[in-house]
C-alpha cells in the first residue's frame, strides 16, 4: 500500500516505492506533473492552476508544469486541430520526454481541451502513473460546457452523448467545431477513457460531483475539493457600502438580470468591475458604475470596502473563485439560488439567495441589504469564518494531499 508522509516541514514524501515507472526512492519528496491547456483569455481556471502550483511548491512538492496555450490554435490547420483534439501525438511525445527526465509520481491535469487531448491519460497509463483530473466545468458532458442554452439551464445531454450540441451549434456557434468536440467525447467514451484512465476526478463541490456521477462517471472516482485563495483579514472596523460585481460581462453571468434589477431600484449603488460583450446593457443605468478591468490588488481593496458582492449568474457555476475571494475579504454574497451557489452560500448567514433570473427578487434582496448594513456586516464576518475553515491554502493542501494519497494507493496497471 502506498501512502504519503508529511515531513516536519510539511512537505509530502514517499515512504516506499511508487507504482509508477518514475517512482522516487523512499523518503523522497513527491513529484507532481501539472498539466493545463491555457485559455486565450486568462480567467479563474488559469489562476487556480498557478495558485495550486505555488501551494505545492511551498509545501515541498517537486512540481513541473506542462502547458499549452490556445493562442496556438490559429497556427494549426482545421484538419490537424480536429485530429489533435481527439488524440494529440505531440502530447504523447512531449509526455515521454517529461516522464523520462522529471520522473513524476503523479500527474494532475486541469484543462486538456483542445490541444493536449485525452491522449495524456494513455501516456500516463503506459508508465503506470496515476492521473488526477480537476473538472472545472461540464465539458465532458456538454458541448457548451455550462449546461446552458438560450439563456437558461439545459440538461438535454446529461448522461447522453451530446450529439444535440452539433445540431444546435453549442460550441462557439459552429457546427464543425461542435462536431469535433462531440466526436472526441464519443470516441473516448467508447474507449472507456473517462471511466478507466483517470484515477481520481476532483469536483469543486457536492452539487457538481452529483452532476458528474449522474452523467456517468464512476462515483468512487469522484472526490470533492474546492478552490482556495490566501488573503489577509480585512479591517473589521472599516466603512462598507454599496454592492460590487466582479467578473466577465457575459450572458451566463446574469448581466441582464443585474441591469433589470438596477432599473427597479431608485437608489441602486452597484460598482461593476470587468468587461465583456454584455457591457452595453449596463451603460447609462442610474446607480451603476462601470469600473472596467482592474488588477487583483484593486479588486481586493474594493471588496474590503463594499457591503456585498452580487452573483446573479444564470448557469450552475462550478465554483466561482470570486465568491471565495469575497468571503476572504469579509464580504457577504447575494447570489442566485442555483447550482453550486446555493450550496456555498448559507442564506441569511453568509449572504442572501434569490430566485434565479428573477430581477424583482434580486432587487428586493439588494434593497434589504442596503437597509440593513449591520446585518450584512455580521454576514460578512460569518463569511470570513467560512473562508478560514474551508478555503485557505492550508486547508486545501491537506485535502489535496489526501486525494494524491488515495490516487497513489489505488493506482495499478489493471485499473489504469
Amino acid at each position: 500500500m502506498i501512502a504519503l508522509e508529511a515531513a516536519g516541514s510539511g512537505s509530502l514524501r514517499l515512504p516506499g516505492a511508487n507504482a509508477s515507472a518514475g517512482a522516487g526512492v523512499a523518503g523522497a519528496p513527491l513529484r507532481v506533473l501539472l498539466v493545463h491547456n491555457r485559455y486565450q483569455q486568462a480567467g479563474g481556471e488559469d489562476a487556480v492552476v498557478a495558485d495550486e502550483m505555488r501551494m505545492l511548491q511551498k509545501n515541498g512538492v517537486h512540481v513541473e508544469l506542462y502547458e499549452r496555450h490556445n493562442g496556438q490554435v490559429a497556427t494549426i490547420s482545421p484538419a490537424r486541430l480536429a485530429a489533435g483534439t481527439v488524440w494529440s501525438t505531440r502530447t504523447t511525445a512531449d509526455l515521454e520526454g517529461i516522464i523520462g527526465r522529471f520522473r513524476p509520481d503523479l500527474i494532475h491535469a486541469h484543462n486538456t481541451f483542445p490541444l493536449i487531448s485525452p491522449s495524456l491519460y494513455y501516456g500516463a497509463a503506459s508508465h503506470h502513473i496515476p492521473v488526477v483530473q480537476t473538472l472545472h466545468n461540464f465539458r465532458l458532458f456538454c458541448a457548451q460546457a455550462m449546461f446552458m442554452r438560450d439563456g437558461a439551464v439545459c440538461e438535454d445531454c446529461l448522461g447522453k452523448l451530446p450529439w444535440r450540441g452539433v445540431l444546435r451549434r453549442c460550441y462557439r456557434g459552429s457546427t464543425a467545431q461542435s462536431a469535433v468536440l462531440v466526436a472526441m467525447l464519443g470516441a473516448h467514451r467508447s474507449l472507456g477513457t473517462y471511466r478507466r484512465r483517470v484515477t481520481r476526478y476532483i469536483a469543486l463541490n457536492r452539487f457538481c460531483r452529483d452532476k458528474f456521477i449522474e452523467a456517468g462517471l464512476p462515483a468512487e472516482r469522484v472526490v470533492v475539493k474546492p478552490n482556495f485563495v490566501d488573503l489577509p483579514a480585512p479591517d473589521a472596523a472599516g466603512p462598507r457600502g454599496g454592492a460590487l460585481f466582479v467578473g466577465r460581462l457575459s450572458p451566463e453571468k446574469g448581466i441582464g438580470v443585474l441591469a433589470d434589477a438596477a432599473r427597479l431600484l431608485p437608489d441602486a449603488d452597484v460598482e461593476v468591475i470587468g468587461d465583456g460583450p454584455e457591457e452595453s446593457r449596463l451603460h447609462g443605468l442610474p446607480g451603476v458604475r462601470l469600473a472596467g478591468r482592474q488588477a487583483p490588488a484593486q479588486i481586493y481593496e474594493r471588496m474590503r470596502g463594499a457591503a456585498c458582492l452580487v452573483l446573479p449568474s444564470i448557469w450552475y457555476e462550478n465554483f466561482p473563485r470570486v465568491l471565495v475571494e469575497a468571503f476572504a475579504c469579509g464580504l457577504p454574497v447575494i447570489a442566485s439560488r442555483l447550482g453550486a451557489m446555493a450550496e456555498l452560500i448559507e442564506d441569511g448567514v453568509s449572504g442572501l439567495l434569490f430566485t434565479p433570473a428573477d430581477a424583482r427578487d434580486f432587487a428586493d434582496k439588494l434593497a434589504w441589504a442596503q437597509a440593513h448594513p449591520e446585518q450584512m456586516r455580521r454576514m460578512g464576518e460569518a463569511a470570513r469564518e467560512v473562508y478560514l475553515r474551508n478555503y485557505t491554502s492550508r486547508a486545501n493542501f491537506a485535502q489535496l494531499s489526501a486525494i494524491y494519497r488515495d490516487a497513489l494507493t489505488h493506482n495499478s496497471p489493471s485499473k489504469a
